[in-house]
């Protein structure tokens, strides 16, 4: 029987990627104007990115327990062996839900077949591994051989993020007001990454061309085997951007394989629009 994969929609992969590769999608929650709705199937970033360009404050939950319920036991009663690769625990609930959920359909249900991965990873981070074991479940690999590969590709992922406005950074609790005002003021761009599963800011840097210079110096320092390998791009409603990422990233390493997509609303609701990530797989891992 083939190995079904699971993933949460803050993997940042479109709606049409899950219809099209048999992955189950679980939707994390936003909610907006006194509503709730589910990521990328019932409002999609756009409309996120409006919103808080007309000063509203969209807020994020992790996946609710009754979805991981109807999902893990529509699995236990149909016999199907599912891995699910979920949203770093540093970043949301959702991980740790999913276990709680788990165990407690395989008290009825022992022989519920899922292994939940704690991918400490984010956005594309998660998204473009999730398409490599879409692919190897596809071609019948076994669990053992989708797992082996997809936590190697975890461990050495790396993720560099800026964003557009300081200030969606300060809404969200994590940089002060002040910082963001005065960094609004000296054009200062903030470089981001991921490490261990926690956003944690790397520097601050002033100017877009400086910006650009220095995520190209960490690519080079990290990274192996860049022109070769695929490069995920995503962008909050700023594909102009994405794509003059993609090609300093063509000019500097010789990189033809790109995965670009925008970000979802989860994630982009606290990074807001003009928000640039980078993807890549390094020499060294970034996890434990």
């Amino acid at each position: 029987m083939a190995i079904t994969i699971l993933a949460d929609s803050a993997c940042d992969l479109p709606l049409s990627f899950y219809q099209e590769n048999n992955v189950t999608l679980i939707p994390l929650q936003v909610h907006l104007d006194g509503q709730n709705y589910e990521d990328i199937v019932t409002i999609n970033s756009k409309e996120i990115f409006q919103a808080m360009l007309d000063g509203k404050a969209p807020k994020t939950s992790q996946v609710s327990p009754e979805h991981f319920l109807e999902i893990f036991t529509e699995f236990a009663k149909e016999k199907k062996q599912g891995i699910y690769i979920a949203f770093s625990s540093e970043l949301s609930g959702t991980y740790q839900t999913a276990v709680m959920i788990h165990n407690q359909v395989k008290e009825e249900y022992p022989d519920l077949d899922i292994e939940i991965i704690n991918s400490k990873c984010a956005s594309l981070g998660i998204g473009m591994v999730v398409e490599q074991a879409a692919k190897l479940a596809q071609s019948g690999a076994s669990k053992e051989e989708i797992l082996t590969h997809i936590n190697f590709l975890l461990k050495h992922m790396e993720h560099l993020f800026t964003v557009g406005d300081l200030e969606y950074l300060a809404r969200g609790g994590r940089i002060s007001k002040t910082s963001a005002l005065v960094g609004g003021l000296l054009n200062i761009k903030p470089l981001l990454n991921v490490e261990d599963g926690k956003l944690v800011p790397l520097e601050k840097i002033r100017g877009k061309k400086k910006l650009v210079k220095r995520a190209m110096e960490l690519m080079h320092e990290r990274g192996i085997n860049l022109s070769t390998q695929t490069i995920g791009i995503v962008h909050g409603n700023d594909e102009e951007s994405a794509l003059e990422w993609k090609e300093v990233i063509q000019h500097e390493f010789g990189t033809t394989n790109f995965m670009i997509h925008s970000i979802g609303s989860v994630i982009g609701a606290h990074t807001g629009p003009g928000t640039v990530g980078i993807f890549f797989l390094n020499d060294t891992p970034v996890k434990s």
